[in-house]
Order: C-alpha cells, then sequence, then structure tokens
C-alpha cells in the first residue's frame, strides 16, 4: 500500500509550487522548519490521497509521519484522523500521536490534527498532559498543548484554555504567540466578557503578537485602547 502511495505522490509533484512552500515554511537552516522537504501537492489534494489510503495500519502511518518530505507527514495526520473517528480503540490512536509528537513538526501538521485527536480525546478526561506539553522545550509541543483547546472552546469551555494561556504569556516564538492569541480571540467569539477579563489583567505585558491576533474581532476604537493601553 505504501508503495501505491508513493506512485500516487509522484503523479501529483509539482517542482515549482515545492520551492515556493519551502520558503513559506521556513525550512532554511536555523528557521522553525529548517530540513522539511515539500514535493508541492495541494491540501485538497493530500486529502484526497487520505482517503483513499485510510486503511493503512499504525506501523505504515509511522513509516510516513517519519519522512523528512511534509506531504507524507501530513498525510499521515489526515489517515490517522480517518482512523480515529471510526477507531473503537480511540486511546491507541492518542497515544500513537502523543507518542511521535517530535514528527508533528510544523504549524499547519499541529493545527490540523491536535484538536481533532487530542483535544477530541481529552474532552472526558484528565487534561494534566496539556500543562506538560505547554511546559516543553519543543516549540511544537507547547503549540499542539494550546491549540488541542480549540475543541473545548467549541464546546464552550475555556478555562483550559485561560490557564495554559497564562502559562505562555511570556513566551519568545511567535508561533506561540500566534497561536494563543488565536485561541484567545476564538474564546472571545463565544464569550467576549471572559476574553476581556482575561485581557485587563495581561494586556499590558502580552507580547505584541499575541494582543494583536486576541483582540483581532473587537471594533477598531476597541482595538487602539488595547494597543495603547488605554483599557
Amino acid at each position: 500500500m505504501i508503495n501505491e502511495l508513493e506512485k500516487r505522490l509522484k503523479e501529483k509533484e509539482n517542482k515549482e509550487k515545492a520551492k515556493v512552500l519551502q520558503g513559506f515554511f521556513k525550512t532554511e537552516k536555523g528557521e522553525y522548519g529548517e530540513g522539511d522537504i515539500f514535493l508541492g501537492i495541494v491540501v485538497p489534494e493530500q486529502r484526497k490521497i487520505a482517503k483513499e489510503f485510510k486503511h493503512l495500519d499504525l506501523k505504515e502511518i509511522k513509516e510516513l509521519l517519519d519522512s523528512k518530505i511534509h506531504e507524507k507527514r501530513l498525510i499521515s495526520l489526515l489517515i490517522l484522523i480517518e482512523k480515529y473517528e471510526i477507531y473503537e480503540d480511540k486511546k491507541e490512536i492518542f497515544d500513537f500521536y502523543i507518542k511521535n509528537t517530535q514528527k508533528i513538526n510544523n504549524w499547519d501538521l499541529v493545527d490540523l490534527s491536535a484538536p481533532q485527536i487530542v483535544g477530541n480525546y481529552l474532552k472526558d478526561k484528565n487534561r494534566k498532559i496539556l500543562y506538560d506539553l505547554v511546559k516543553s522545550e519543543n516549540l511544537w509541543e507547547k503549540r499542539i498543548g494550546i491549540i488541542s483547546t480549540l475543541t473545548f472552546i467549541r464546546n464552550y469551555e475555556y478555562i483550559d484554555t485561560i490557564n495554559l494561556a497564562e502559562i505562555l504569556l511570556n513566551d519568545k516564538h511567535d508561533l506561540i504567540q500566534k497561536a494563543v492569541g488565536w485561541m484567545l480571540r476564538e474564546v472571545g467569539k463565544k464569550d467576549e466578557p471572559v476574553l476581556e477579563n482575561f485581557l485587563k489583567i495581561h494586556y499590558k505585558v502580552m507580547p505584541r503578537t499575541m494582543l494583536r491576533y486576541a483582540i483581532e474581532r473587537f471594533e477598531e476604537s476597541k482595538r487602539k485602547k488595547y494597543l495603547k493601553g488605554e483599557i
């Protein structure tokens, strides 16, 4: 089955698109995506391929996830999401995901999969692992920790997002600042007073990027007051 998938990827490869993606996802030395290799296959096409090969087992999924090729890792996660939805033993999928976080190592891979697998699995369970993840030295584990809470937000649960945001409040990496700001903005969509309560305590010390993301949906006059420290 893996050989057949390889053939499909070869058919869809686009070298010009790959060059653009390698720049967009910061793959040069010292950048967050250093060493990532792209084939230049668009996400809708990858989704089609994932559905076609959704019967791959975890060993085969692991083989894809271990690849340096970005599209193979993304497809492996798309297949994993498919399996999670139909698999009786959801803990096995969750454990597999957590065991392999080192390979879920770009922002699109995290954002696509963390709410679908980690967030969904933890909806009715202890969420301590998210607090461990956001305290990790690994950029992507931190992002998995906060982005997973999108599932809770959609179910009108905000406490973990707020608590994790406080832990990450002084994080220096812009991909974490953006992730936290995004989750806070999502909280605000559901319950603006919850977001404003958080902001009134923290907005003067929040990184500017995090604040801008969090207040993006506010009316312009209120946004300006926050940015000028006048609230």
